[in-house]
């Protein structure tokens, strides 16, 4: 493929990049042109929001630098990102507020009273999404129960920042199984659940396909030379799904390990599974590129680490993650190690004692929080990474009949290679590290097959696409 270059904007929790694709004598050069962190920010009233205007200029700076980057134009720009969160936007089309992070404590209230009128479990059987109380239904239905204004609606971030550069409101498929709110039957809104939460199904977004042309870029932009007829793509907008279609591989034998503040891991399948057990296993159906279904666990991951981070700089000192994790590669195998998954561990603050906690309650000994003993505390945590990895990829042979090999390790988590080796021997499996900006990769891949003339590309022109980019140097510029 040769011709305009294309951008592919991810937001991530912790980090934002904005990358351009352009070719050189016909061969593939990725570079990021722009980087920028991203956090959530506390209120006063102790509510956990996102700052919006910081999202849109980082993505606006990155935007205008690849202009400047690209004087053969800019074919299309799509954005990823991670799920649940979304900007209500008044009349107007402007934002009310900025949004609500996920991690915010108001879904606990929200999740207990909307199981009070549907049942997790009937949910499951409408959506075969499993109940978190992080999903966007119980994050619109706490609207409902605080009264905010509902506006005229609510768009996921990735779109919404789409919709800013000139695209129609939507929702794609693959960040819409994340609201809890999807038919997985019909592919449309789920009317029993909008009802059960009392929310309004007509203010719900245009639910669309993966690689999806939602218009054309206008605004300030569109005025620079680059962008005179850049199309607005939205890709695979979940960032793992994203990820997941950036993974060059073949066949039945592999599962996935979405590595970052989240580890998603799963493995695709064809058709959602559905049982009572995966349910209880805390399985998931979510939509992939190309029509194919991510079955896969949340699981809480590097997270774990960061937080525990932010403690010792309190405490005075300073770690660099590369450091932390080859100080903790030198250390013995650890005695126990905790669930990663415990409900208090998903929550910010106090992440030490958290731990501890969870270790002394199954009956362990509590670890030194100091930051002196900050290697030892880092391994446990990836010893209990590794350990919570191993159960979930034997739960994901039982239910699918897959016969694991391989388990390919994509997103940030990927360069711990302390960790990797930890995963390949604890489950005995392969283990192939993706690229680390593999979210990158996959967007790219669906923006290749929209502009080469596939519409909703299928699962196998996404790969063909990825593999062509395969092994491509992602330089910073």
């Amino acid at each position: 493929m040769s011709g305009a270059a294309i951008v592919a904007v991810d937001l991530g929790a912790e980090s934002c990049r904005v990358s351009l694709l352009s070719w050189i004598d016909g061969t593939p050069h990725i570079t990021v042109v722009h980087r920028f962190t991203n956090a959530p920010v506390t209120s006063d009233d102790g509510s956990i929001h996102w700052d919006l205007k910081t999202v849109e200029a980082g993505v606006w700076l990155g935007l205008e630098r690849a202009a400047k980057m690209a004087p053969e134009g800019i074919g299309s720009i799509a954005v990823d990102g991670w799920g649940v969160d979304y900007v209500r936007l008044g009349e107007d089309g402007l934002p009310l507020a900025d949004p609500f992070c996920y991690r915010d404590i108001r879904t606990v209230e929200s999740g207990d009273r909307l199981h009070q009128k549907i049942s997790a479990a009937r949910m499951h059987e409408i959506t075969a999404v499993t109940a978190l109380r992080i999903n966007t239904l119980y994050q619109l239905h706490s609207d409902r129960l605080t009264n905010l204004p509902p506006g005229r609606g609510w768009i996921q971030l990735p779109e919404y920042i789409l919709y800013k550069l000139g695209g129609r409101p939507v929702s794609e498929r693959t960040l819409a199984a994340h609201t809890q709110l999807v038919d997985v039957d019909t592919g449309t809104w789920a009317p029993e659940i909008f009802s059960a939460a009392d929310l309004d199904i007509t203010q719900a977004p245009e639910l669309v396909e993966p690689g999806t042309d939602i218009g054309q870029l206008t605004g300030p932009l569109a005025e620079l030379p680059a962008y005179k007829a850049t199309r607005l793509i939205a890709p695979a907008t979940h960032d793992t799904a994203s990820a997941i279609a950036g993974i060059p591989a073949s066949g039945d034998d592999w599962a996935y390990i979405s590595s970052g503040t989240w580890s998603l891991v799963g493995a695709l399948v064809k058709k959602p599974m559905r049982t009572s057990q995966a349910m209880a296993e805390g399985f998931t159906n979510l939509a992939g590129a190309g029509g194919l279904t991510c079955f896969h666990v949340n699981v809480n991951g590097m997270w774990l680490l960061r937080q525990s981070m932010l403690e010792w700089e309190k405490a005075g000192r300073e770690f660099d993650v590369a450091e932390l994790v080859a100080a903790a590669e030198k250390q013995p195998t650890p005695a126990a190690v905790f669930n990663v998954d415990e409900p208090e561990l998903l929550l910010p603050g106090d992440m030490l004692h958290r731990i501890n906690s969870s270790l002394k309650q199954a009956g362990h000994a509590a670890l030194d929080e100091s930051p002196e003993a900050a290697p030892m505390f880092a391994n446990v945590i990836f010893h209990s990474l590794a350990a919570r990895y191993k159960v979930v990829l034997e739960n994901i042979s039982a239910h699918t009949g897959k016969s694991l090999k391989r388990v390919f390790i994509v997103g940030g988590g990927s360069r711990n290679q302390y960790l990797n080796r930890l995963i390949a021997e604890r489950t005995g499996l392969e283990v192939h590290c993706g690229s680390p900006e593999s979210s990158t990769i996959g967007n790219f891949a669906i923006q290749m097959a929209v502009l080469a003339g596939f519409e909703a590309p299928s699962a196998e022109a996404v790969a063909q696409y990825a593999a062509e980019l395969d092994g491509v140097a992602i330089q910073t510029a």
